[in-house]
């Protein structure tokens, strides 16, 4: 019971102030330390994890800005194609001085598409780069999800291996504390 009321607990709780406060046979204790280490790894593990997932979407919604502008500068090279169209259609059409002003249109809009498809083609470099970039951190945040997920099971061994008492549950622990680290580290290499 605490100083200020009534106060609930788990047995894995009770189990480790039990240790702390009248001290305890050595399995217990590594156990309890044990318990604790993979808590603090985990959570280093879940904000990495939240990290890469941030990237992710950072990277994604610059693919999408990206990939609007590179739109964009199609549909303006679009428009000066129409324009260069009419204006060779006015060729045709005309003779003299308005024959060459439309000859001379002709030649500036050739030119002015060719700035802009450079332009759309630069962006839609940028929007895959950014594609990729996130695609990446998806992946690595997957690795770090998964040692999170390895390394609550092996909280969760822990906990039933403390109060039951089953040394060969140790295993399972050990084990799945093991993949959680590989994973871990996996994640942080990027690989």
């Amino acid at each position: 019971m605490s100083a200020g009321g009534f106060h609930v607990h788990g047995p894995h709780d009770h189990e480790v102030e039990h240790v702390a406060q009248h001290g305890g046979d050595g399995f217990t204790s590594r156990l309890a330390v044990l318990t604790a280490v993979l808590s603090t790894v985990g959570a280093i593990f879940g904000y990495m994890g939240g990290h890469s997932q941030n990237a992710a979407l950072l990277y994604k919604n610059e693919a999408s800005i990206q990939k609007t502008a590179a739109s964009n500068q199609w549909n303006y090279f679009q428009a000066k194609s129409s324009k260069q169209n009419l204006a060779e259609l006015s060729v045709t059409l005309t003779s003299g001085e308005t024959q060459e002003k439309f000859r001379q249109a002709v030649g500036r809009y050739q030119q002015e598409k060719e700035e802009i498809k450079r332009e759309a083609e630069k962006l839609e470099a940028a929007a895959e780069a950014a594609n990729r970039h996130s695609e990446m951190e998806m992946h690595v945040h997957e690795r770090w999800a998964m040692a999170t997920t390895l390394l609550q099971i092996g909280i969760a061994l822990a906990a039933i291996t403390l109060l039951t008492r089953r040394r060969w549950m140790l295993a399972g622990v050990y084990g799945a504390s093991a993949l959680g680290v590989l994973a871990g580290v996996a994640g942080y290499l990027h690989l």
